[in-house]
């Protein structure tokens, strides 16, 4: 498995990365060009004003690309375009004009351009769209989870969770989304199922809040929390030993807020439980969730902790393979400047 940061890869590689300013869409992205095996290049994507426009007015351009992400799309081009969202949709259909590369797309590009794709991969929680050659559907969200990583978090922070019992319980929190509050009265719910899985155990529990989960769900959900505990606040600042959480995890609880964090949940073995209260999530992510329970993967949190087994899920690997299988010719055998010029 080849994994590198956006930091040590150097320019003119076999596949460019289209990296915005949404971080969950360009995770999705950099999973996808890791599982792929081969060198590629991530092209930081900035937009202007006129980006809010519809993709229909903005079409195959650089319309509402600032100019410094103009500056830097320069020769030699790619053979490969990996991006997500609507909004870097016209850009790729942009570079396709300008050099015929292959367009991957996390998520449904929107409205028009379809055809300029050659594969699109859309969850099945996004719920349904016509069939088409270049439409594949997955469970959940591609990510950068792998086994390699796991491994690796799990032996830096290992000398310090191993001081805590088994079983060791997950507590992943997210919070609140635009359409949907995450309030004290759930933090607290969510808390006292944790704690009661952990009291009947005789385990512990190794917590980590985010960004979204506000300083008064936050306390109102350490208030509940037994010892032995770690915590990991999100507003402390310093390295989140999230990734090490999991990979040490016995059993881990999830807020179903966010598709990526029950995803990477997912990747690992360990049951894994949703806190996902009847209306506290939107249509999608409730979709998601009926998805992995009905796999197997997932169950919905009730404060009994049961022990399963299941496959880790990653849909990097079923797109990266969906991709060599269509085009791993022209994947390994294209040179760095790649194209397949159109005109």
């Amino acid at each position: 498995m080849v994994s590198r940061s956006a930091e040590a890869l150097s320019p003119g590689g076999l596949v460019w990365v289209l990296a915005d300013d949404r971080s969950g869409n360009v995770s999705q992205c950099l999973g996808v060009a890791e599982a792929l095996t081969v060198p590629f290049t991530v092209k930081t994507v900035r937009y202007t004003a006129l980006a809010g426009l519809p993709n229909a007015l903005r079409g195959a351009s650089r319309l509402g690309i600032d100019p410094a992400t103009r500056r830097a799309l320069t020769p030699p081009w790619p053979s490969f375009v990996i991006a997500a969202g609507r909004r870097t949709a016209p850009l790729a259909r942009w570079i396709k004009r300008k050099c015929g590369a292959r367009l991957i797309q996390i998520m449904d590009p929107g409205w028009p351009g379809h055809r300029d794709f050659d594969l699109i991969a859309v969850p099945n929680h996004d719920g349904p769209m016509p069939a088409a050659s270049n439409l594949l559907r997955v469970t959940g969200a591609p990510h950068r989870v792998t086994p390699e990583r796991l491994g690796a978090e799990k032996a830096k922070w290992w000398e310090r969770i191993a001081a805590f019992p088994v079983p060791r319980i997950a507590l992943i929190v997210g919070g609140a989304t635009k359409t949907h509050p995450f309030t004290v009265d759930s933090a607290r719910r969510l808390a006292r199922q944790a704690a009661e899985m952990a009291r009947r155990s005789g385990g512990s529990l190794l917590v980590t809040t985010s960004r979204r989960t506000g300083k008064a769900a936050e306390t109102a959900l350490l208030s509940e929390l037994p010892e032995p505990r770690w915590v990991y606040r999100w507003d402390e600042g310093g390295e989140n030993p999230y990734f090490a959480f999991l990979a040490a995890a016995d059993a881990i609880v999830v807020t179903g807020d966010s598709v990526s964090m029950c995803c990477e949940a997912c990747a690992t073995a360990a049951p894994v439980f949703i806190h996902a209260p009847e209306g506290s999530v939107a249509d999608k992510h409730a979709a998601l969730h009926q998805e992995l329970y009905k796999l197997g993967l997932a169950r919905p949190l009730n404060g009994k902790l049961e022990s399963w087994t299941h496959p880790p899920l990653n849909a990097a690997d079923t797109v990266a393979a969906e991709i060599r299988r269509r085009f791993g010719t022209e994947l390994d055998g294209a040179s760095p400047a790649g194209g397949r010029g159109i005109g």
